[in-house]
């Protein structure tokens, strides 16, 4: 059995300071990457002869707004089956220019994700196939998770604050 002590120590061999701050949130292993690096390490995780991380499990989009430089990020999540150990790699992105290279190529799975992501928080995955909406309407002009929007409606009359415990 492999412990997140021994992969973490073979990423900061192999890829040095490209791969930073490691945390293990309940026992997850959890770290940084840049999107120059991202799939050089899925490639590495994926075709390395202990760790054989051939799983995508998840990608998700976030948003920070106010993280001036890094207001996006993609998180993956692997799967190592043969050593039942799952790791999360999180890349940030800035807001004027949201491209991050497909990882389309080395896992199926990724395909359908990435769209999803794309679809919902308008993250580009330079490289994929068919980067479309998946699952809002092609005619939306937005991307709903994406945090730019009141979350109140302002204008309405109906509501008293007070019966809202404010």
């Amino acid at each position: 059995m492999i412990s997140n002590q021994q992969i973490a120590e073979d990423l900061l061999a192999h890829f040095g300071e490209n791969v930073k701050n490691f945390e293990e949130p309940y026992g997850l292993l959890t770290f940084t990457t840049n999107r120059q690096n991202i799939i050089n390490l899925l490639v590495y995780l994926n075709k390395h002869e202990t760790f054989r991380f051939r799983f995508l499990t998840d990608i998700c989009g976030i948003h920070f707004p106010d993280n001036k430089g890094e207001e996006f990020g993609v998180v993956y999540h692997l799967h190592s089956l043969e050593n039942n150990v799952r790791i999360r790699i999180k890349v940030y992105i800035p807001a004027d220019d949201i491209h991050i290279p497909t990882a389309t190529t080395l896992y199926a799975t990724a395909n359908w994700l990435e769209r999803e992501t794309y679809d919902f928080f308008g993250i580009i995955f330079d490289g994929h196939p068919n980067l479309k909406r998946i699952l809002n309407i092609e005619e939306m002009d937005y991307f709903p998770m994406r945090k730019e929007y009141p979350l109140e409606d302002a204008t309405r009359q109906d509501k008293i604050d007070a019966l809202f415990g404010r």
